[in-house]
């Protein structure tokens, strides 16, 4: 599920690294270039992935009717 993931978490990254550098000039900071931030974006993809996925799994478990992991038993 991970693999599946990991293209549309990075790519998210990427358009958020992107336009937080635009935002970024309203500070005075230097804008980021869009190959700057999918660059930034391949490891920033990793943690973005798992979390994606772990949210993914829990909303799967809620639909299935089953109690979220490791969270209090009814």
């Amino acid at each position: 599920m991970a693999l599946l993931l990991y293209p549309a978490a990075a790519g998210t990254v990427a358009i958020n690294l992107f336009f937080l550098g635009l935002m970024g000039q309203a500070l005075g900071l230097e804008a980021l270039s869009p190959v700057v931030a999918l660059v930034a974006a391949i490891p920033l993809g990793v943690p973005a992935t798992w979390w994606a996925g772990k949210r993914l799994r829990r909303l799967m478990d809620e639909a299935d009717g089953q109690p979220p992991a490791g969270g209090p038993q009814p």
